[in-house]
């Protein structure tokens, strides 16, 4: 019998109980002699006493739970079998004695309350072998008749089975989060595995890149040591500055593929957004390969996680690259899909595609191309997680991708994302910049400035001092601390996060902080992922390296304010 049938047939034995009490009430209490009731066939059934006490002893009996009388003493009168069986006690010792004797003794006190005030809870009953059993506890008073004492009538539910199924259901509850955490932990494992592997293939035409902007810094400046005409002088001058914005721009978009921070969903352009990669795309891929762009200039806004979506790109170029041994053509596209439907999906889209005129796919090789680890390139050349991860993310975007490819004469991968009616950001734009203090001029304030590298606090140094200050310079945070400690007083104290010698720029802002001294501070870094968070909760700015002297002074004039 399933436990709904077993409570459906405890119910009905609970409504014949009620009956078959009421019954013996009314005879019990002279009322009636007797009760005429229509039996199941139809045939009147006469109900005296000692044939009322009989069904409603049978009743009882037939419970599957226990029943017991005791008298307000809290001594048993009466009890039927299932009772003796949850207290695991012969019937003959169950009756005359406690009901409060079966009860957890921690949980005594509270018992006797619940008996004396006729209610309903449950506890803990404990048998002479030591087990333990859950069970609900349910009082009635039933008034006495002709004189006789009022009792107690009380019926108890053994709680065991629907508490092991609660447990049950509670373990595979915490099982489940369990494996939806340990899902997520390895997808995102595997995000950023997939993530180093894309920049590891790129790698070469990265170091080639550097090496060239290298080359144009070094060459400059030695081109300079032969003072050459002014209008060579300025051409040489921005030739080295260029190459420096390059570099740079070229090392943050680097940082910002590898961070495994997951981006929260924001409102982009997909064309400024592609347009932002288009230094590392152009660069990284090979000097065999062009990228081309076309945009339609009314693009409408998407709402996607940005880091993501540059992945996509990153690896939809990089398999197309692949798939151009001998160097070709990759074409970006973005464009607005009004109205369309596709089976499940419909509405406004802007479709992205990445088209390439390599070697192309059978039909077999697309039916498996969104399908993880899957891969036709050589051993050691990819992990088949690119187009999975641009499937997954498309459609977690609200979006699909598809491919439409034939062999032999490239492939088109096209990227739908529903279209977004919230306001777009708008991109960041530099203050103008102020006009720099003067060499030889009254000082703004002194710098504390603390650097680890001669050359970078060289250079930092005079730029410092164009723009105003009096610096001096140490080269660690402990040294730092000891200065100022001095007699000598700093209006800003302005120091690498990475130094050696055991504590950096984050753990030195907090020493002064602590401290209480009166000096305002400014940071730099050449990477500040792991504490920009810290430094934001502290109100400290750290300034990107390399910065420009426009920048330097935007800065440190904002914090000596």
């Amino acid at each position: 019998m399933t436990e709904d049938e077993l409570k459906r047939d405890n119910a009905a034995l609970r409504e014949r109980l009620r009956e078959a009490e009421e019954t013996l009430e009314a005879i019990r209490s002279g009322d009636v002699d007797a009760v005429v009731v229509s039996g199941t066939d139809g045939i009147p059934q006469v109900y005296a006493l000692e044939t009322a006490d009989q069904t409603y002893r049978v009743l009882v009996e037939e419970m599957q739970e226990g029943a017991l009388t005791m008298s307000l003493e809290d001594q048993i009168l009466y009890c039927n079998k299932r009772l003796a069986s949850i207290v695991d006690e012969d019937m003959s010792r169950v009756v005359g004695g406690s009901l409060a004797r079966f009860i957890l003794p921690a949980e005594r006190e509270k018992f006797e309350r619940l008996r004396r005030a006729v209610g309903k809870s449950e506890f803990t009953i404990s048998t002479r072998n030591g087990v333990h059993t859950p069970a609900h506890f349910s009082f009635s008073k039933l008034k006495g008749a002709r004189g006789e004492p009022d009792t107690l009538s009380c019926i108890v539910t053994d709680l065991t089975d629907q508490k092991r199924a609660g447990k049950a259901l509670e373990d595979a509850h915490a099982r489940l989060l369990q494996e939806v955490s340990e899902r997520e932990r390895t997808e995102a494992m595997l995000r950023q595995s997939q993530k180093m592997e894309a920049l590891g293939q790129l790698t070469g035409g990265v170091a080639h890149d550097f090496n060239n902007l290298l080359m144009a810094i070094s060459g400059g400046l030695n081109m300079l040591d032969r003072k050459p005409d002014e209008a060579r002088l300025k051409r040489l001058k921005d030739g080295m500055r260029q190459a420096v914005e390059r570099g740079a721009g070229l090392t943050k978009q680097l940082l910002s593929f590898s961070r495994t921070k997951a981006l929260d969903a924001e409102v982009v352009n997909v064309n400024r957004q592609v347009t932002g990669m288009r230094e590392l795309l152009d660069r990284s891929l090979g000097g065999s390969i062009v990228v081309e762009t076309k945009f339609t200039e009314d693009a409408w806004p998407v709402k996607i996680d940005a880091g993501e979506f540059e992945l996509v790109i990153l690896n939809l170029c990089v398999n197309a690259r692949d798939a151009m041994p001998e160097g070709g053509t990759i074409s970006i596209t973005a464009r607005n899909l009004a109205s369309f439907t596709d089976g499940d999906l419909s509405g406004d889209f802007v479709a992205v595609t990445v088209t390439d005129s390599g070697t192309g796919m059978s039909e077999a090789t697309i039916a498996r191309a969104f399908e993880p680890f899957f891969t036709t390139k050589d051993i050691g050349k990819g992990s088949g997680l690119g187009l999975a991860q641009a499937y997954g993310f498309a459609h977690s975007s609200g979006g699909t991708l598809r491919i439409d490819s034939t062999l032999g004469q490239g492939t088109t991968i096209e990227l739908l994302l529903p279209r977004s009616f919230e306001s777009l950001r708008a991109p960041d734009s530099s203050a103008s910049p102020k006009t720099l203090g003067a060499s030889g001029t009254r000082a703004l304030g002194r710098v504390l400035l603390v650097e680890d590298d001669d050359a970078v606090a060289e250079l930092t140094a005079e730029m410092l001092e164009e723009i105003g200050f009096e610096v001096r310079r140490v080269s660690s945070a402990q040294q730092a601390l000891t200065v100022l400690d001095s007699t000598e007083t700093f209006t800003v104290v302005f120091s690498d996060v990475m130094m050696p010698g055991g504590m950096n720029g984050i753990q030195l802002a907090e020493t002064i902080m602590a401290r209480e001294q009166n000096v305002a501070i400014l940071l730099t870094s050449g990477y500040a992922s792991g504490f920009s968070e810290k430094a934001g909760l502290m109100s400290i700015e750290i300034l990107a390296k390399p910065f420009s002297l426009q920048q330097l002074e935007q800065s440190v004039l904002a914090v000596v304010k």
